[in-house]
């Protein structure tokens, strides 16, 4: 089987290491595409008004000055030309990527670039406690559990149209309770903030981060069973049609396209 690895956290990435360890168990034909930087909240950017450069590491390891899609679509489309890919694996990210937050990941991004170009891709991410650079991660958890359940996964197989989001808890292995397969959550909150902050020129720029409020989830959610210690699975496709609200307008706006009104 040959793997293909990707990231958002860049090509020095500690998770990055973690997630050659768990396809090296898998494979002995591993290819490593990534980000020459962070590109942490890039979601499925391209890179469209600068030219991309290929930095070559070693044999099978790459490094792209773009971002977690350019590195796919790259290593699909030119560095493995001569044979795509069997599985594309992104990660193993440095925090969860749970709820509302899959549509702003890089991670999950890199995997949706995957199976938009026909392959199998499975996203990989490891829970912290908070998001501060000295939290460390518990990337033995990922590799501990990450290898079985990437095969049973294989096995059972998935439809062409969907990625698989696998999210590790912040605890020891010996600590994890289950595997959950989870429906995406959301939070009943919103954590991202906006910090305002004076340079020494005394002009404002602002910081973007996430609190660190624990929020209230629903059971059987991706979110639930990270903060409950269990392996949260999730099959996730990029279709976001409401369509019990497509159903409810047809009503409002099928037919020739309505006029403006006058106000009564």
């Amino acid at each position: 089987m040959r793997i293909l690895l990707t990231n958002d956290d860049g090509i020095h990435a500690e998770g990055l290491a973690a997630l050659e360890r768990i396809a090296r168990r898998l494979s002995d034909d591993v290819w490593i595409s990534a980000p020459e930087h962070e590109q942490s909240g890039a979601s499925r950017a391209l890179t469209l008004s600068e030219p991309l450069r290929i930095r070559r590491l070693e044999p099978q390891r790459y490094a792209i000055s773009g971002t977690p899609t350019d590195c796919v679509m790259l290593a699909v489309e030119e560095l493995m030309k001569d044979a795509k890919p069997d599985l594309v694996l992104s990660g193993v990210n440095r925090g969860h990527n749970t709820a509302e937050d899959v549509t702003m990941s890089g991670t999950v991004a890199g995997a949706i670039q995957g199976m938009a170009l026909g392959v199998p891709s499975i996203a990989l991410s490891q829970s912290l406690a908070f998001f501060h650079d000295d939290e460390v991660a518990r990337y033995d958890t990922a590799e501990a559990f990450a290898p079985g359940i990437i095969q049973r996964l294989l096995e059972a197989g998935w439809p062409s149209d969907v990625i698989i989001n696998i999210n590790f808890p912040n605890r020891k292995p010996d600590e994890v309770e289950s595997v959950e397969v989870t429906h995406q959550g959301r939070r009943d909150m919103h954590n991202m903030k906006a910090e305002r902050r004076t340079d020494l020129r005394g002009r404002d720029y602002f910081w973007m981060g996430f609190t660190a409020r624990r929020p209230v989830v629903a059971d059987g959610t991706d979110l639930a069973a990270v903060l409950g210690g269990r392996i949260s699975v999730t099959p996730l496709h990029i279709d976001l049609t409401h369509m019990p609200t497509v159903h409810a307008l047809k009503g409002v706006l099928g037919g020739p396209p309505p006029k403006l009104r006058a106000n009564a």
